[in-house]
């Protein structure tokens, strides 16, 4: 069954081609397509052994992310989420307390278990990480903006606190490569 499967390549004669589509259990399943513009002579019908085949000339290559590209995006989204957990952290240490002092160690706390996550785990749960990750940074800068326009659990911010301008560049640009990142995380081809 073919659930989330990557053009690899194809060959094309007279008007028709064959397009390689992985599945999960590392085989793979052969379509035949026409006006593909691609070129060679072979055919190919589904289930037919692929390595009989000979390869592709001139084929298109796609198939996802490669590992280093997602690994540095990963890493950069575990060390955002670090850094916005250290600030809240710090916040804490300078002098916040009560309920919006107990709230920042959670934040913080949070963060450093989503950073993990990211950089450790694999396949489905990498996704549901990053994921996760870029709604808890989403979740915590609405947090701010709410908290300095209309008030938050009776909290009202000013920008002139303490980080309250640098956590809103941290949060936004980590916004931004979370985002980048759950898609790079979704386009990439899982193994069973």
């Amino acid at each position: 069954m073919i659930r989330d499967a990557s053009f690899i390549g194809g060959t094309a004669s007279r008007g028709s081609a064959r397009a390689i589509r992985l599945n999960y259990s590392g085989g793979s399943s052969v379509f035949i397509g026409r006006g593909l513009g691609l070129h060679g002579d072979d055919r190919c019908k589904a289930g037919q052994d692929m390595s009989s085949q000979p390869p592709a000339t001139g084929s298109l290559r796609w198939s996802g992310v490669s590992h280093r590209t997602l690994m540095a995006w990963r890493l950069l989204s575990a060390t955002v989420l670090l850094v916005m957990g250290g600030i809240h952290l710090y916040l804490v240490f300078y002098g916040v307390g009560g309920l919006l002092g107990a709230l920042f160690v959670l934040n913080a706390v949070g963060a450093l278990v989503l950073a993990i996550a990211v950089i450790v785990l694999r396949g489905r749960l990498l996704s549901l990480a990053t994921l996760l990750s870029l709604l808890f940074m989403v979740g915590t800068l609405f947090a701010l903006v709410l908290a300095l326009t209309v008030g938050l659990f009776g909290i009202h911010e000013v920008l002139s606190f303490k980080l309250v301008p640098t956590t809103l560049v941290v949060e936004s640009i980590g916004t931004i490569i979370l985002a980048v990142t759950v898609a790079l995380v979704l386009r990439t081809p899982r193994a069973p």
